[in-house]
Order: structure tokens, then sequence, then C-alpha cells
């Protein structure tokens, strides 16, 4: 069976990606990065509820706490504070984490390659990453250069984005659709215990649940 390393986050996106990678017939292998987010405990409980309900036994945390030393995002510095919601704004949002996504990458295709795998899964969504330059599709094509320059002879690995081009309500759906536990993750930007309902996770997923007409089945 082929096998798929999954970038497991703990969030709504990474676990409707998960859903997508079993229905498209992979094995998964479970990634997790902490890389001194403020919700870095919550995620990390996300990521092995998920992992348990699907019961992967290929599962590894990787921390690449570097991140958090360099700062610049209020995902890492405490001193920042996480703003309010601000979907309209074309401006870098400050939960930009310097080039995070290549560091993830990097972790993913290690593993990857010695694991034999044929696909990185990556929930990464478009719609919520307005201003993330390390999440949009060409970035992530670019990166697949990058495996085939520096991998073995051989090996083939591309980077699937199922949700790329989805809004947060067909997220929604799509997770139904797939039965996907939503019940055990976490978006939130701010908090490990309530949700804040103010950060720009918490609004997009809000919404989308919304707009879907679902109730979220985080709150109580």
């Amino acid at each position: 069976m082929k096998i798929a390393v999954i970038l497991v986050s703990g969030g709504m996106d990474s676990c409707v990606t998960v859903a997508s990678a079993i229905a498209h017939g992979y094995k998964p292998a479970f990634l997790h990065i902490n890389y001194g987010q403020r919700t870095e405990s919550r995620e990390l409980m996300a990521f092995n509820e998920i992992a348990d309900h699907y019961q992967v036994n290929k599962k590894l945390v990787v921390n690449i706490s570097h991140l958090s030393d360099i700062g610049a995002s209020c995902l890492t510095d405490e001193s920042i504070q996480v703003p309010n919601a601000d979907l309209e704004s074309d401006d870098i949002p400050i939960s930009y984490v310097p080039f995070r996504n290549a560091n993830i990458l990097a972790a993913a295709t290690s593993w990857a390659e010695v694991l034999g795998a044929k696909a990185i899964y990556v929930g990464a969504v478009e719609e919520d990453s307005s201003g993330y330059p390390d999440c949009r599709r060409s970035f992530f094509d670019a990166f697949e250069q990058t495996i085939d320059t520096g991998t073995k002879p051989g090996t083939q690995i591309k980077i699937i984005t199922p949700l790329i081009n989805l809004s947060k309500k067909e997220i929604v759906e799509k997770g139904i659709a797939l039965n996907a536990p939503l019940h055990l993750t976490w978006s939130c930007y701010k908090n490990e215990d309530v949700p804040c309902g103010e950060c720009d996770s918490c609004y997009l997923r809000a919404r989308g649940f919304e707009q879907a007409g679902v109730r979220d089945p985080i709150l109580s």
C-alpha cells in the first residue's frame, strides 16, 4: 500500500486532509511540528487524538523551536498580540511565521524519503492564507522541484494539497462527507481551553460551519 506523509497540525484543515489521503488510497504516516506556537500543547493533543481515531501507527513529532527563537509572528512571540480577524487586509498578517512551511516540508521530505512515501499531504488553503507566501500552490510546486533536485535518484515525492482551492464551507462539507473527526480538531491561534472566536482562524472556522448550516462540534 502506498504511503503518504501527512502534515497534521490538529486543525480542521489537516484533519480533512487526512481523510482525503485515506480516501485516495494512501496509508498515512502522521507528522506533527512543534515550533513554539502559543497553542502547542493543545495542537499536539488534537494530533494524538486524530491519530488514535485513525489507528495510525506511524507518527512523528518534530520540534523546530528555532522558529520561536526567530520570532516576528504573533503565533510564536508572546509580546505580539494576536489580532482580531481582518479578512479584508491585503497585507501579510502578523500570524505569518517566516518561511515556516519550508522548514516543515524539509522535515517531511526527509521522513518521506526514508519511508519510501510517494506523497506529502498538506492542508494548505488559499482562502485563509491570503498574504501567506508559503501557502500558495506556486510555492508547493517550487518545493517539489527542490525535492526532485535534492533527494536520491529514483525518489518521487509529490506534494498534494487537496483543499487548496476550497472555501471553509466546502472543507466542512468535505469533512462531513468523508466522516472526518472534526470534533477532535483545534483551530484557535490564541487559547488552549476555549476558542477565542476572534482570531482569523476562529472566524474562518465559524463562518465555514455557519455557511454549511452545521454546528461546530467543538462548541458546547
